[in-house]
C-alpha cells in the first residue's frame, strides 16, 4: 500500500492526555490537537488544566488518575462529550529526589502511585471498551530514560519508570489481537516550565554537554513522537519505547567534552 500525507491526521479521532495540564502533556494534547483529534485533558490542578484546556481548544476535566473512581468518572464524562476514546497518552507523573537509605514506605507508595499505578488504571478502562466494541487504538505510555538507566537519588522514579516500559511490552502483547498498539515514549531532559523553575534559571534551551545533540529536547518534539504514534503512520508499531532524548540512551554514557569536542566516557 502506499503511504498518504492523510494517514498522519487524527481526524474523527478522541484522545484523552493524562497530567496535560502543563509541560509535556500539555504539549502532547496540543500536538493531538493540531492534527485533528478531539482532546479530553485529565488534570488534577484546576487551574492548570482549565489553561491548558482553553489553550489547546480541549475538554478539560479535573482528575486525580490515581483514584479508579475519578479515571471512571472521566472516562464516562469525555464520552459523553466527546466520543469513545481511541488514543490513550498516559504522561501524569510525579518526582522528588530521595536516596535508597532514607526512602520511606510512605515515599516509595507515593512514587509508584504517580508513577504506574494509572497506567494500569487508565489503559485497563479504556481498553475495556475498545475490545467490546472491536475498535482500533492506540495507547501511548510516557515513561523516561531514567526507566532505562540508574538514577541516584531517584530510585523509586527509576523503578516506576521501568515499570511502565515492561508494562508496555506486556499490554501491547495482550491487546494486538484487538488491533490496539501499545508503545512508550522515553524522554531525557526536556524544558518545561517545572524543569526551567526547578533549576532556578539555571537550564539553557542550547545546551546540555551530557545530551549527544547538545541540547535539551523541546515538548513539541516529544508531542511530535505521540502524534506519529497515535496515526496511522504507526498501524505495524506496538511494544516500543522510542527515546526522544538527543541521542542520550543510544550513547550509554559517552559525550562530547564540552571544551575539547572529543568523544569521552566516563569523567572528563
Amino acid at each position: 500500500m502506499a503511504i498518504d500525507p492523510s494517514d498522519i491526521r487524527l481526524d474523527g479521532r478522541v484522545a484523552v492526555v493524562t497530567g496535560g495540564g502543563a509541560g509535556i502533556g500539555r504539549g502532547i494534547a496540543a500536538g493531538l490537537a493540531a492534527f485533528g483529534a478531539s482532546v479530553a485533558i485529565w488534570e488534577r490542578d484546576p487551574q492548570t488544566c482549565a489553561s491548558a484546556a482553553e489553550s489547546v481548544g480541549a475538554l478539560g476535566i479535573v482528575a486525580d488518575v490515581r483514584d479508579s473512581q475519578q479515571v471512571d468518572a472521566a472516562l464516562e464524562r469525555t464520552i459523553d462529550e466527546l466520543g469513545e476514546v481511541s488514543i490513550l497518552v498516559n504522561n501524569a507523573g510525579g518526582v522528588f529526589n530521595s536516596s535508597i537509605l532514607d526512602t520511606t514506605e510512605n515515599g516509595w507508595d507515593a512514587l509508584y502511585r504517580s508513577n504506574l499505578r494509572h497506567v494500569l488504571l487508565c489503559t485497563q478502562r479504556v481498553a475495556r471498551r475498545l475490545v467490546a466494541a472491536e475498535h482500533a487504538g492506540s495507547i501511548i505510555n510516557v515513561t523516561s530514560i531514567e526507566g532505562a538507566r540508574a538514577a541516584p537519588g531517584y530510585a523509586a522514579y527509576a523503578a516506576a519508570k521501568a515499570g511502565v516500559i515492561n508494562y508496555t511490552k506486556t499490554a501491547s502483547f495482550e491487546l494486538a489481537p484487538h488491533n490496539i498498539r501499545v508503545n512508550a515514549l522515553a524522554p531525557d531532559l526536556t524544558l518545561t516550565e517545572g524543569l526551567v523553575q526547578l533549576s532556578g534559571g539555571a537550564l539553557s534551551p542550547d545546551e546540555a554537554p551530557g545530551i549527544p545533540m547538545g541540547r535539551p529536547g523541546h515538548v513539541d518534539e516529544i508531542a511530535s513522537a505521540a502524534v506519529f504514534l497515535a496515526s496511522d503512520m504507526a498501524s505495524y508499531i506496538t511494544g516500543q519505547t522510542i527515546h526522544v532524548d538527543g541521542g542520550t540512551e543510544a550513547a550509554g554514557g559517552w559525550y562530547f567534552h564540552p571544551q575539547t569536542g572529543a568523544p569521552k566516557l566516563g569523567p572528563a
